[in-house]
């Protein structure tokens, strides 16, 4: 690491999630409070825009300056003038079940997961949606989080959060996931559980720990090599950015917090920034034609 951790919005989102770069800003959500956010450093400008239910990840469209987002009905088109359109169900909603975390890969094909909202019942799944539509690629998992892929797009990770493992993938070149296997599992507290993660441009996994502070960074044989500690108990999903993709992003939650932590750590729910010595990988772009 080559400085400090900085809160660069204190915005106390009650379950900040999803960043991205994408142009000159990052992007991100508020789940719990219904709100897209976009953050430009270079100018400071905050952005918010509101939504009608929780809304879960956004993930660049190569077409319009549009975005693909998660809610809870389903898949929808955003654009920030235009506002949403809903496009795809995913599941019954009998489920009870809403989309969580998601990647974009370098062929364009949109990684997410689904969980249960009320993170009791292991009703959620791993989907791929490309041209030719969407597809289950894996299931039986309460809380779905960081679908990620390494830089040779040979591996895809996707965490299980309750069961504090992170899986790996064999991810071959038609998009299908072979050869499922225990990348790490997360064995620093008990109340300390992976959330998002990220890969960056050496193959480096960071994952963001709910209840752990920080982040920490995995190797490609899941050996942990450093830690970020963060002024944040609960700490969502990180996201490279800036011009040189070298600045780390972290979103935060407040929810789940008693008033006494919250007293303790008033900073919890920013959006936090660290530079790196490693750059990130470029964000994808969704391509479905």
């Amino acid at each position: 690491m080559t400085a400090e951790v900085t809160c660069v919005w204190d915005l106390k989102a009650t379950l900040g999630e999803g960043p991205i770069w994408t142009g000159d800003a990052l992007w991100f959500v508020d789940i719990k409070g219904h709100k897209i956010h976009r953050y430009a450093p270079a100018t400071g400008e905050a952005t918010t825009f509101n939504t009608p239910e929780q809304v879960t990840f956004l993930a660049p469209l190569a077409i319009g300056d549009a975005f693909v987002a998660g809610l809870k009905s389903g898949l929808h088109k955003f654009h920030p003038l235009t506002g949403l359109q809903r496009f795809l169900e995913i599941e019954d909603v009998a489920l009870d079940n809403r989309p969580n975390d998601a990647t974009v890969d370098a062929q364009g094909r949109l990684w997410f997961g689904t969980m249960h909202d009320g993170e009791e019942n292991k009703s959620g799944a791993l989907y791929r949606m490309d041209a030719q539509g969407v597809a289950r690629m894996d299931k039986d998992i309460c809380i779905t989080n960081g679908p990620c892929v390494s830089p040779d797009g040979k591996t895809l990770y996707h965490t299980d959060t309750l069961e504090k493992t992170i899986w790996a993938y064999d991810l071959a070149e038609d998009g299908s996931l072979s050869n499922k296997r225990v990348f790490v599992k997360i064995a620093v507290g008990d109340d300390v559980y992976p959330d998002g993660s990220v890969v960056d441009s050496e193959g480096y996994l960071w994952t963001a720990l709910w209840g752990g502070y920080g982040a920490i960074r995995f190797s490609p044989a899941g050996e942990a090599v450093a830690r970020v500690e963060l002024p944040a108990p609960n700490v969502t999903k990180a996201c490279f950015g800036g011009p040189d993709l070298k600045t780390l992003f972290f979103t935060t939650a407040r929810k789940g917090l008693s008033d006494e932590t919250l007293a303790q750590y008033p900073l919890a729910g920013g959006l936090f920034a660290l530079r790196v010595d490693v750059a990130g990988q470029p964000q994808y772009e969704v391509r479905l034609v």
